[in-house]
């Protein structure tokens, strides 16, 4: 993906620690054909030190996806993006908004937003070595910070030093006091200030992401900002992904084929086995597929049972799809 093309990203899905694995791409890739994929957050001294295959690799099928990157080292963010370009992804992104212990003791993710010189560097030294764009995830702010200025001086920082898109998580961060998982609900959602940063940068690609639930809320935020990033609602209703390249991207809406998405699934699970790994690693992700619908109950208990029972193959995965009744309005709006 060029840079000249990062405009057409008017949809994303948020990386989610432990949960945006390479099956969960694959499986979200099914739903989307064009809706822009993260990574989880890896971090930049494991891609230098580690084991390469097992961090960064992915099936084709998942482009467009971006590698999400945390460190706070310029130098060693930059040999991560070149090792990730040369892995194929299509966008090297920068965490500045995760607010866990682990990534306040390595001194980046959230706590990066009281150094916006630094991460304007961190951004500059990826720019210098990688040809893919380079964007940043951040927060609004962080414990007592005043949003207005600190995410101006963000913003400012990070395009200066050539950044093609800010996707902003529209809610302060507490470093203290909080848990991570409260971190994504208690500090309010303040839409208004992602809103005001693109009236003040109208040439810059502007993403807003938090507390998003629906595709018709994608569509009035897409009135203020740039693109939007679905999170756990992608996650935990993956139904909703069906209408997206319909919605926003001029393809023509058709009935969704979930017959052929679970046969896809089950021969990709199956492939998966065959590696050596297990059927939940790939199910675990499609739980939620047929929320709302009559047999959804039996359909996640097989999934949460059998599928994760040891010599489980992906005949377990069309079982559970067989409990599932398609036929009504309700599969229709899928």
């Amino acid at each position: 993906m060029k840079s000249s093309d990062y405009k057409k990203m008017r949809l994303a899905i948020a990386p989610m620690m432990d949960w945006t694995d390479r099956h969960c791409r694959f499986f979200h890739r099914q739903l989307t054909r064009r809706a822009l994929l993260y990574t989880e957050m890896v971090v930049a001294d494991a891609i230098i030190q580690g084991a390469r295959e097992r961090l960064l690799g992915f099936d084709a099928a998942e482009h467009p996806v971006a590698l999400q990157l945390g460190g706070s080292d310029p130098g060693k963010l930059a040999e991560a993006a070149a090792v990730g370009e040369a892995f194929g992804y299509d966008e090297i992104n920068l965490n500045v908004g995760c607010p866990s212990d682990r990534v306040q003791s390595g001194t980046f993710g959230a706590c990066l937003m009281k150094t916006p010189v630094l991460v304007a560097d961190c951004v500059a030294a990826m720019k210098a070595r990688v040809k893919i764009p380079v964007t940043v995830k951040c927060r609004i702010g962080v414990d007592e910070q005043d949003p207005e200025p600190a995410l101006d001086d963000l913003a400012d920082g990070v395009f200066a030093a050539g950044a093609d898109a800010l996707w902003v998580h529209a809610r302060k961060a507490w470093l203290e006091g909080l848990s991570p998982k409260e971190n994504r609900d208690i500090p309010p959602l303040d839409y208004g200030r992602v809103y005001r940063l693109k009236v003040r940068k109208p040439n810059e690609f502007i993403g807003i992401n938090g507390g998003i639930q629906s595709l018709d809320a994608v569509r009035e935020h897409l009135c203020h900002a740039d693109g939007a990033m679905l999170g756990r609602v992608a996650y935990h209703t993956p139904g909703i992904l069906a209408g997206v390249d319909a919605m926003f991207y001029g393809e023509p809406p058709a009935a969704f084929d979930y017959a052929a998405l679970i046969d896809v699934m089950a021969a990709y699970a199956a492939r998966h086995i065959e590696k050596g790994g297990r059927l939940g690693h790939v199910t675990r992700h499609m739980v939620g597929l047929f929320h709302g619908l009559a047999g959804a109950r039996r359909y996640r208990q097989i999934l949460s049972t059998d599928a994760t029972r040891p010599g489980a193959g992906p005949e377990v995965l069309k079982t559970a799809f067989a409990a599932v009744d398609l036929s009504g309005t309700a599969a229709e709006a899928a």
